[in-house]
This record gives C-alpha cells, sequence and structure tokens, in this order.
C-alpha cells in the first residue's frame, strides 16, 4: 500500500502540456510541491466539473509552488480533444495545467488507485513535498467530486507545518491558531 511519509514512485509518461505533445516524469519537477489528481476518464461526468474546479484554483496553487497534474488512462490524442471541446458541451477547453497520459495504467497501479474490474482509476490525489515524500492521500469512489478548496487548505497546513514544526489542529487554516506537538502544545491550544 502507497504509504504516506514515503517516496512517491516514479514515472514517465506523454503528456499534453501547452497544447503540445511532451514526454514528462515525476522527477522534472523536483523544486516543487506536487498534486497529482487522478481521474477515470476524458469525455466522462463528474471530471470535467473537477478538472475546471482546479483551473479556477490554479494560481493559488501556482502561488504556493504547487505543480498540477491530471492523470487518466486516456491516451493524449483523446486529452487533446477533450481539451479542445467547449466546457458547455462537456468538455475542457481552458485547463491550461499537464494531463498525463497512463494508457499502461502504470502509474494508476502504483499509486494504488486502479479500479482493476473496469481499467479506469478512482479519483485519487496525492500531495508530495519537494523530495517526492507522499504528504496526503485520498481516494474517492467514481461518483464523489472532490473539494479543491479543501486541497488548497491541505497545502497551506503542509507549509505552515515545515515553516513553524507546528501541527494543524482539525478545521485549521491560514490565520488560526496552530499548536506545538506537545501535550503542553494541546493544552495551550485548548485554554485559549
Amino acid at each position: 500500500m502507497l504509504k504516506i511519509g514515503k517516496k512517491a514512485p516514479e514515472f514517465v509518461c506523454d503528456a499534453v502540456i501547452n497544447n503540445q505533445i511532451k514526454q514528462m516524469s515525476l522527477a522534472d519537477h523536483q523544486a516543487s510541491y506536487k498534486l497529482l489528481f487522478f481521474y477515470p476518464l476524458d469525455f466522462t461526468f463528474v471530471c470535467p466539473t473537477e478538472l475546471h474546479a482546479l483551473q479556477e484554483n490554479l494560481e493559488e496553487f501556482t502561488k504556493r509552488n504547487v505543480n498540477v497534474m491530471g492523470i487518466s488512462v486516456d491516451s493524449v490524442h483523446s486529452h487533446m480533444s477533450w481539451l479542445n471541446t467547449p466546457k458547455s458541451r462537456g468538455g475542457i477547453e481552458g485547463i491550461t495545467y499537464p494531463l498525463l497520459s497512463d494508457l499502461t495504467k502504470n502509474i494508476a497501479r502504483s499509486y494504488e488507485v486502479l479500479n482493476e474490474e473496469i481499467g479506469v482509476a478512482l479519483r485519487g490525489v496525492f500531495l508530495l513535498d519537494k523530495e517526492n515524500i507522499v504528504q496526503y492521500a485520498a481516494i474517492h469512489n467514481l461518483s464523489l467530486g472532490r473539494n479543491i478548496t479543501e486541497l488548497v487548505r491541505i497545502v497551506d497546513a503542509l507549509v505552515h507545518v515545515e515553516q513553524y514544526g507546528e501541527v494543524c489542529p482539525a478545521n485549521w487554516s491560514v490565520g488560526k491558531q496552530a499548536m506545538k506537538p506537545t501535550r503542553a502544545g494541546v493544552q495551550e491550544y485548548f485554554g485559549q
């Protein structure tokens, strides 16, 4: 099982980047955080809502030095076609972050999100730190869309933990009190 706190599986694949087909790897993004966003298939139903929500928040991720990557088991040609389909027709025209092709299903399999029965990835999302250590993972079933605002909050929490050595309690967000990871820290947090 893919473990939090362990190195993420490396990969090399074809991707659509800035309307061009290029090869990319996880190693291409060593100096940044990575948000790997698995989705089942192009031209489906919940997927375009999630991909557009990611695009709407892309500036928030970029400000935080996070590279967003969408990944499905479709070909780069399918990605390109979907990118050229208007939003009003169920397309993802306007999406600017890379869409990775996992035709072999090896990436989805290595991140343990592949539904082998139907041959598509579940809605897995992984936040990797600058050393490609898995810091956050969530997997949703096919019919359950993800909350992109929550993913931004998770990035903020990771950055806070790295910068200040504090931990982030339930419902923490930027500007709220964090706490020291000690018994005294918990008592201080609840005492205020």
